[in-house]
């Protein structure tokens, strides 16, 4: 794999040019409607696994948009999605169960497409060996990972609400949490699964790259304000296409892509960044159904209690694929 020493190594490599030859361009924009808007807002952060929506900056330019602005977004924002609106942010990756919570509440957000599988691991403490032996045991809540290992939970028939202790804390501190035994289980999302193997802590119970059925289903999605999608659908499809594309490199660069994101700050581990891009399934958004993923989440959360409404009426209030199928057709892997 070439590694990349700086950001002007990266952006020589992909370039517009190179990336639209790499990646494919699809149909030609003579042939779409012009752009109604050329301003677009997308989340910065930590999260390395959301590394496409980081690296999206010169395929969005070349998609014709000029004013690209990135909101700092913390982890507890990003999986909060009825509150995208107030944050400034007109798309944003999600993951899945939160989403579907926010989606039952009346969030005024849309899901467009999978974007990747497997970003995430649960950790346990000596004596538990599944998800069944949370039973009793003290477990990391909050937006993120509470939906995540409900619905775990709700698929091997515990009852989340009264079989599992949950204890809440930030995102930042509940990993320190899990190190120093306060807890017995933690859903580490990327660097902190790959820190804590480093450092032989704890030992995964739930993996969700390997792990079926959650290997089968997109643990993340990219989301858009139902707003900007209703007023702006060109615009909506470029930035779809341009974050396909970065997924794609994500896919078969992951060397680069884990440069860049050193390079650009959300990130101070390579080598961790590296362990991500390479364990992450980036290549399956053409694969799996984005529907079917909602679907599954959708019937574990109902199980868990988490979620009022059914299957049908989540994909009708919170999703549009006509994007996304005419991506599929136009990015012929």
């Amino acid at each position: 794999m070439q590694r990349f020493h700086n950001r002007r190594d990266f952006l020589a490599c992909v370039s517009l040019a190179s990336v639209a030859s790499l990646l494919g361009r699809g149909e030609s924009f003579a042939q779409e409607a012009p752009l109604e808007t050329t301003t677009v807002r997308i989340p910065t952060g930590t999260l390395i696994c959301n590394a496409p929506t980081y690296i999206a900056d010169e395929l969005l330019r070349a998609e014709g948009f000029i004013d690209i602005q990135h909101v700092p977004v913390t982890p507890e924002r990003l999986a909060r999605p009825e509150l995208m609106e107030g944050s400034g942010l007109d798309f944003a990756m999600a993951y899945t169960p939160p989403l579907l919570v926010a989606i039952d509440a009346g969030a005024p957000v849309t899901a467009l497409a999978g974007v990747h599988v497997g970003c995430n691991s649960l950790f346990a403490h000596e004596g538990i060996r599944s998800v069944r032996d949370l039973k009793g045991k003290k477990v990391s809540a909050g937006p993120v990972p509470q939906p995540l290992i409900a619905s775990m939970a709700a698929y091997v028939g515990l009852d989340p609400a009264k079989d599992i202790e949950w204890v809440s804390s930030p995102f930042a501190t509940a990993k320190e949490l899990f190190v120093q035994h306060k807890i017995d289980a933690f859903l580490a999302l990327p660097p902190d699964p790959q820190d804590l193997r480093a450092r032989n802590i704890g030992h995964v119970i739930v993996d969700s790259a390997r792990d079926r059925p959650w290997s089968q289903h997109f643990c993340c999605v990219l989301i858009a304000t139902k707003e900007f999608v209703r007023k702006y659908p060109v615009a909506t499809k470029r930035v779809l296409r341009a974050v396909l594309k970065a997924t794609d490199f994500c896919a078969s660069n992951p060397a680069a892509v884990a440069r860049r994101l050193v390079d650009g700050g959300f990130t101070g581990n390579y080598d961790y960044a590296l362990q991500t891009l390479n364990e992450v399934w980036y290549n399956k958004w053409r694969e799996y159904d984005a529907e079917d993923s909602i679907r599954f989440y959708s019937l574990r959360l109902r199980e868990a209690g988490m979620i009022k409404s059914a299957p049908g009426k989540i994909i009708a209030d919170g999703t549009n694929w006509r994007f996304l199928n005419q991506l599929k057709r136009e990015l012929k892997g």
